[in-house]
Parts: C-alpha cells; sequence; structure tokens
C-alpha cells in the first residue's frame, strides 16, 4: 500500500489534524494526531487506528504496524520535548 494513500486513509476514517506513515518493506510506522483521541484509553486509541488498516493486514500487504497516537497538545508537547533531527 502507497504511504499517501495510507495517510488519506487514516485521514478520512479518523478525522485526523495530522498523520504521518513511514514505511520498510510491509512494515509500518504511524504517528496520527487527532482531538478524538482525547479521553480515551492507550488500547482504543490504538483499535481506533487498526480499524481502517485491517483490510491491508489481512491480505498482508502490511506485515507489521507501529503506532503511536497524540492529542494536537500532546503532538505540540512531543515536537518541543523531541524535536526532528
Amino acid at each position: 500500500m502507497d504511504i499517501k494513500q495510507l495517510e488519506q486513509l487514516l485521514l478520512e476514517q479518523l478525522a485526523l489534524t495530522e498523520v504521518y506513515v513511514k514505511a520498510e518493506g510491509a512494515n509500518y510506522n504511524v504517528i496520527a494526531v487527532g482531538d478524538c483521541f482525547a479521553d480515551i484509553s492507550r488500547v482504543k486509541q490504538q483499535q481506533m487506528v487498526y480499524g481502517p488498516l485491517m483490510d491491508a493486514i489481512a491480505d498482508g500487504t502490511i506485515h507489521a504496524v507501529s503506532i503511536k497516537t497524540f492529542t494536537p497538545t500532546q503532538w505540540r508537547r512531543e515536537k518541543l520535548l523531541n524535536p526532528p533531527a
């Protein structure tokens, strides 16, 4: 699955404000940012992101996925504390 297609799918399905996807082969890293993650457990946040990916996981397009979720406020703090290299 193309990274841009995956980003668009997540943006549409979860109404995210930002999403970043990196891929190495069939292994994907996802950073998802949205108000939809406020006041929800980490497990539920992960399940929300897995939902739109299930078809690609089931057919083997996505072998493994690492997910980090943030609210917009948490994301601003994360970028301040851990700026990109």
